[in-house]
C-alpha cells in the first residue's frame, strides 16, 4: 500500500475495519467519536491466521499539545526499547554542550558504527550542525557517534549526561546505555516519558527546525563529496501538518515513531512503540485526534 492511499479516506476505513478490540479513548475527553465518523473505540489489534489478536503497537500515546490532554493511550507506562528515538535526548545534550559550527573530525570508531550509517570516513571533518542533521533525519549512527565523541570525549561520558538529564526532566522510567539507540537490557523508556521529552525538545528552535527537514545535503569541510539526507519519516510532506519528529527501528524495539502535527490551530503529539503497521496506525490515530479536537471545538458530543 502506498502512503498516498494509506492516508486517503478509503485507506483509513480499511485500517479501521481490519483492526479490532481497542482500548477506549482517554476517559473524560468529552468526545463521542461516531459523531465525526470514527468508531466508539479506536482499534488496536488485527486478527492473525489463528484468530488471535496482534496489537497494532505495544505502546501508544496521543496528546493534545495545546492543553496537555491525553486523547488516546495504550500501555503508555510500559518500559520498552526506543531504538533511534534515543537520538532525541542525544540531540538535546549535543545542543547543550556543543556549538553548531564546531568542526568535528570523524574518528575511526565512529566511521565503523553499526547498522544505519552514511559510510562516513575517518578523518572527514563536518560541522556539528551537519552531523545533527544526519542523525535526526536519517538516524545515521556514524554521524551520531562522531558528534557524541566531540562534545563529551567518549560515548560513555556522554551517556552519563543523558541519564543525568533524564533524571533532571523527571523521566523516571527511562535509562540509556548508549547514545544512538542500540538494543540493550538497560536501555529503555516509555511512551509517556518520550512524549514529555519530545515536548521539551520541540521548545529548542534548532531541534524543531532540523526534524522538519525532508531532504538536505551535507559536505565535509575537508572534501567535496556530498551526502544526501532523506528524512526517514514518511509522513513528512505527505500528511498535512506533520512537523517531524523521529523514527526508529531495531529488531527488539520494532518500528517506532514520534510525530508532531499542527493543523488548523490544532497540535497533536503521537508516540508509537513497536508498531507493526506504523504508517497506517499513525495516520488513523492522527485523523482520530484531529476529529476529537474539532468535535470539542464545535461542541459536538
Amino acid at each position: 500500500m502506498t502512503l498516498g492511499s494509506l492516508i486517503s479516506v478509503s485507506g483509513l476505513v480499511v485500517a479501521l475495519l481490519v483492526l479490532a478490540q481497542a482500548p477506549q479513548a482517554a476517559a473524560g475527553s468529552g468526545f463521542d467519536p461516531p459523531a465525526v465518523g470514527f468508531p466508539a473505540s479506536l482499534p488496536h489489534g488485527a486478527s492473525d491466521a489463528g484468530g488471535g489478536r496482534r496489537p497494532a503497537a505495544e505502546s501508544i500515546l496521543l496528546k493534545d499539545l495545546s492543553t496537555g490532554r491525553t486523547l488516546y493511550e495504550f500501555e503508555p507506562e510500559r518500559q520498552l526499547s526506543p531504538a533511534s528515538l534515543t537520538k532525541i535526548m542525544t540531540a538535546l545534550v549535543i545542543l547543550e554542550l556543543g556549538e553548531l559550527q564546531d568542526p568535528v573530525t570523524v574518528s575511526r570508531q565512529a566511521a565503523i558504527a553499526r547498522k544505519i550509517h552514511l559510510r562516513l570516513r575517518a578523518g572527514q571533518v563536518f560541522t556539528l550542525e551537519d552531523l545533527l542533521k544526519a542523525m535526526l533525519m536519517t538516524s545515521a549512527n556514524d554521524a551520531c557517534l562522531a558528534a557524541v565523541e566531540h562534545v563529551a570525549g567518549s560515548e560513555e561520558s556522554f551517556v552519563l549526561r543523558m541519564n543525568a538529564k533524564a533524571r533532571a526532566f523527571g523521566l523516571w522510567n527511562t535509562h540509556f546505555s548508549n547514545a544512538c539507540g542500540f538494543d540493550a537490557p538497560d536501555h529503555y523508556t516509555t511512551a509517556a516519558d518520550l512524549a514529555a521529552l519530545s515536548e521539551l525538545a520541540l521548545q529548542h528552535p534548532v531541534f524543531r527546525s532540523l526534524v522538519r527537514l525532508e531532504v538536505e545535503a551535507i559536505t565535509p569541510l575537508n572534501g567535496d563529496r556530498s551526502y544526501v539526507l532523506r528524512n526517514t519519516n514518511r509522513l513528512l510532506g505527505r500528511l498535512p501538518g506533520v512537523e517531524g519528529i523521529k523514527t526508529g527501528f531495531t529488531s527488539r524495539a520494532g518500528r517506532c515513531l514520534i510525530a508532531k502535527v499542527s493543523q488548523d490551530g490544532k497540535e497533536l503529539l503521537l508516540v508509537l512503540l513497536n508498531s507493526r503497521r506504523r504508517w497506517n496506525t499513525a495516520a488513523t490515530l492522527i485523523q482520530y485526534g484531529l476529529g476529537n479536537l474539532e468535535a470539542t471545538a464545535t461542541g459536538v458530543r
